[in-house]
């Protein structure tokens, strides 16, 4: 691989590690900056959202208004790069305290994703999760 190569693959991971945080710590501002404006996000395995960009940070606004802890992990990330595209997927896993529910509850899956590149870096054009338990 070369120095490009690895650079996009350290980059590939930072832009999922910051999605993470911007999940966990609800900044939507953070969130909205890593998606394209035509981005398509399927959270339907999850029951909960399907749709661009101001909708999702809308929707996701709401939803995590009322849980207090959410811990997002992400490991094994696998990216393919060609050109100014990438095809990742990732394995994901969250600690989350649900309302109504007492302790942690875990969830975990995958992300499948796809990225461009844009002047501001990578961006997230689609993503769908995908629940494993």
């Amino acid at each position: 691989m070369n120095v490009q190569g690895v650079a996009d693959q350290i980059d590939i991971g930072n832009l999922l590690t910051r999605y993470c945080r911007a999940v966990d710590s609800k900044d939507w501002t953070l969130y909205r900056s890593l998606l394209t404006d035509d981005a398509h996000l399927d959270y339907s395995a999850a029951n909960l959202f399907v749709g661009g960009p101001d909708d999702a940070v809308e929707y996701l606004t709401r939803h995590q208004e009322s849980i207090s802890v959410g811990m997002h992990y992400v490991t094994n990330v696998e990216s393919r790069v060609g050109g100014d595209a990438a095809s990742v997927v990732a394995m994901w896993f969250n600690a989350v305290a649900l309302p109504r529910t007492e302790g942690i509850t875990f969830f975990h899956g995958r992300w499948r994703d796809e990225l461009v590149r844009s002047e501001s870096g990578w961006r997230i054009r689609k993503l769908r999760l995908e629940v494993a338990g």
